[in-house]
């Protein structure tokens, strides 16, 4: 293994100061520099750009981002074993990152970060799907990113690049597809870990688009899609039932048979299905 930078292995930093992965936090190490700098590397170009950081834990896409030429990391770290090795990394790229010691659920980074600003992370699966949905649901179109490149299990990553009537298309697809292109940028094997998942993990590399894709208003898609999707067994007249009065007469305005079910839809007539529901 080459090294990218003057720090020791991975393996070494953890074993130095005792960081055996946690269950709880969802913790699952990737020790390969070369693994984390290709991470790194599908986020683009990021000499010009701040980086938000997700669960750095021992630093290995900490140390792929600076040595890729992020301008400035910040790293959000619950796991407070972890920030020995994270100061290391920190004096041996001074000035380029900022460790903030607590949940990224809880935490509002933007005062520590500088536009453009693209978000990395290998993702602890226990929080991932979460900040995920609240970073492509702001009050505001554009984000504050211009893009997110993330590890998931590869269940999840499946999900979020699904198309209409596969079986893995739902909420994560319309959300993430409607406002941003979505593609896996990588996979990675479980023997990529300490400890090893029981999954495969992709990396998922999401470019924000300047506008949605179609108009919608933002939250009555949301619910909309919610309750599509919450009985996507059944007919979207029986699925949507109380969403929204004439409920047919909405769907089929929208250019949708109200037989059809919710993986049939594509994105763009869930928008087109939201723009009825907002008339009334």
């Amino acid at each position: 293994m080459s090294a990218i930078d003057t720090l020791p292995p991975l393996r070494e930093v953890i074993a130095t100061h005792g960081l055996s992965a946690r269950k709880s936090l969802g913790q699952n190490f990737l020790l390969d520099l070369n693994l984390t700098a290709k991470i790194a590397r599908a986020a683009g170009d990021l000499q010009s750009c701040d980086v938000l950081e997700v669960g750095p834990g021992p630093g290995g896409l900490t140390r792929g981002l600076l040595a890729e030429g992020a301008r400035h990391v910040l790293a959000i770290e619950k796991d407070r074993r972890c920030q020995p090795a994270l100061a290391e990394i920190a004096a041996a790229y001074p000035g380029r990152l900022t460790v903030l010691e607590g949940d990224a659920l809880e935490i509002h980074p933007l005062a520590h970060l500088t536009p453009p600003i693209k978000v990395a992370a290998n993702l602890p699966y226990n929080v991932g799907t979460e900040l995920l949905v609240r970073w492509l649901t702001p009050p505001a179109w554009p984000p504050f990113w211009q893009s997110l490149t993330l590890m998931f299990q590869r269940e999840v990553a499946a999900r979020i690049v699904a198309q209409p009537g596969n079986k893995a298309y739902g909420r994560l697809a319309v959300l993430a597809q409607w406002r941003s292109d979505a593609r896996i940028a990588l996979q990675l094997p479980p023997e990529a870990f300490t400890p090893p998942p029981k999954v495969s993990s992709s990396v998922v590399h999401l470019e924000a688009l300047p506008a949605p894709r179609y108009p919608a208003d933002a939250d009555v898609l949301s619910r909309v899609v919610a309750a599509a999707f919450n009985q996507r067994r059944k007919m979207l007249r029986a699925a949507l039932k109380g969403v929204t009065p004439d409920l047919e007469d909405r769907l089929r305005a929208a250019g949708i048979s109200p037989t059809e079910r919710a993986e049939q839809i594509p994105v763009e007539g869930f928008c087109a299905l939201a723009r009825e529901v907002a008339k009334t």
